[in-house]
């Protein structure tokens, strides 16, 4: 990438998930000593689809969601993204929440600077 990411300010969550690789025989001293600082051991069961793990969103707020969560999996601010496309940072903050619409133009634009399909957006 041509860019360094700049850090957010907060996690969206207080949570965390671990995904980790080592000798299988120690599989079950790692959950255990995991389980006690309060991790729980989902490795055998199926991903839950994320409409369920977010029941209070529904298709018009996908959008918002999807750049928000672009954004924080690469990394960087709505001010970064801002400068980068141009785009206000308070609008940016409008189609986050679902106050304003992305319209085609401006997912584009996130494409291009987020590195993803711009119709995701849409």
């Amino acid at each position: 990438r041509s860019y360094m990411p700049v850090p957010m300010k907060k996690r969206r969550t207080e949570t965390a998930e671990l995904r980790m690789i080592g000798p299988a025989k120690n599989m079950g001293k790692a959950v255990k000593a995991l389980s006690k600082l309060g991790f729980e051991d989902f490795s055998d069961s199926e991903p839950l689809p994320w409409r369920e793990a977010f029941p209070g969103h529904d298709a018009n707020s996908e959008p918002g969601i999807f750049l928000s969560g672009a954004r924080g999996k690469e990394g960087v601010t709505q001010k970064w993204l801002s400068d980068k496309t141009g785009i206000p940072q308070r609008h940016i903050s409008e189609m986050e929440n679902n106050k304003r619409p992305i319209g085609k133009k401006n997912a584009m634009k996130f494409a291009r600077a987020l590195n993803i399909d711009y119709r995701v957006f849409l």
